[in-house]
């Protein structure tokens, strides 16, 4: 009898487990501010030093992983993560002029987005995105007549694409796959050699420069990229789905780019899923986000950006962001989202 009633006993304490466990993860996923600000102070962990000796960029030669023992400056696929310190600016800047490149940043300004955001986007980025480069921005509205005029520098370019005005918010952020790797395929694609594409809800703070390219970028999330395989769940119908241990980091799709070759095939891919999803009548939890968390964990990207190239202030202040690049703009969703 006693070891009956020790066996009901643990399995309360079980199911107890399980349920806290459960709604913890809720919790997290559904944003709870203080479940977030947790997570956010998990620590990353660092590299293996025999992985570091090895890292690389396409930009900046042999990086120094050493100068941020702080944070992980690796993925287990030897692509590196880049943050403050660890590579030579003056040097990305020399090799990008040397190859003579051309750079597009993408940014969809839709709605009230357009009058909130756009300005500020810009003109920050005239000040810190790959200043001495060639840029070409690319702008997607559906009121080219309300482009703010900005300030260019030499050799600076900017063009207004009119895209349909969606009936949803959650439409706009749908569309923006297939609408990129329409732009990919023609003008965009013939003028620039590597892309970023961003949202607009955000402006520049510190330096952007060619130390970001790569044949495929991605961005760790703020608030999600501290603790590897930490997801936020989709759903799991989805063509976006990842099975249980699957995912390497959460990326934020607010910044992500490559080659035009290789953003062609991303965007293919996501709009391809997202299409799946609407002929079963689903739709992914986190919508092109979830698509591009799908890409990059079958397709590994070349290099990572630290959340220094994208941070929330409302996280506050972390010993490991230095220099924050991008700063997300206050969320006013009550506002701006029909």
């Amino acid at each position: 009898m006693a070891l009956k009633e020790r066996l009901r006993t643990w399995k309360r304490v079980f199911c107890w487990l399980i349920l806290l466990a459960f709604g913890l993860l809720g919790l997290l996923q559904y944003g709870l501010p203080l479940v977030r600000h947790l997570e956010a102070l998990i620590p990353m962990g660092v590299c293996p030093s025999a992985r570091m000796a090895l890292l690389r960029d396409n930009f900046t030669g042999l990086l120094n992983p050493w100068a941020r023992p702080d944070v992980l400056t690796c993925t287990s696929w030897g692509a590196p993560i880049i943050w403050d310190g660890t590579f030579d600016p003056a040097v990305a800047q020399q090799e990008a002029l040397q190859q003579n490149l051309t750079i597009g940043l993408t940014v969809f300004a839709v709605g009230r987005y357009l009058e909130k955001y756009l300005a500020r986007f810009l003109e920050t980025a005239e000040r810190h995105f790959m200043v001495g480069q060639r840029v070409v921005y690319y702008v997607f509205t559906e009121r080219p007549a309300a482009v703010p005029r900005v300030a260019l520098a030499r050799g600076r370019r900017l063009h207004v694409e009119r895209v349909a005005r969606e009936r949803r918010w959650q439409d706009v952020s749908m569309q923006r796959m297939r609408t990129l790797h329409e732009a990919l395929g023609g003008r965009l694609g013939r003028e620039a050699h590597f892309v970023l594409c961003m949202d607009v809800d955000q402006h520049f703070r510190g330096a952007f420069g060619p130390e970001v390219l790569a044949e495929s970028v991605a961005q760790l999330h703020a608030w999600h990229s501290l603790a590897a395989r930490l997801l936020p769940l989709t759903r799991a119908r989805s063509a976006a789905a990842l099975a249980p241990g699957e995912g390497d980091f959460y990326y934020h799709a607010a910044v992500f780019g490559g080659s035009v070759a290789a953003l062609r095939g991303l965007t293919a891919q996501c709009a391809r899923g997202q299409r799946q999803d609407r002929e079963r009548g689903l739709e992914a939890r986190w919508h092109d986000e979830s698509h591009l968390n799908k890409f990059f964990w079958l397709h590994k990207p070349a290099k990572v950006l630290s959340p220094e190239f994208c941070w929330s202030p409302e996280i506050g202040r972390r010993a490991e962001i230095r220099r924050p690049r991008l700063l997300w703009a206050p969320k006013e969703y009550a506002l701006l989202r029909d």
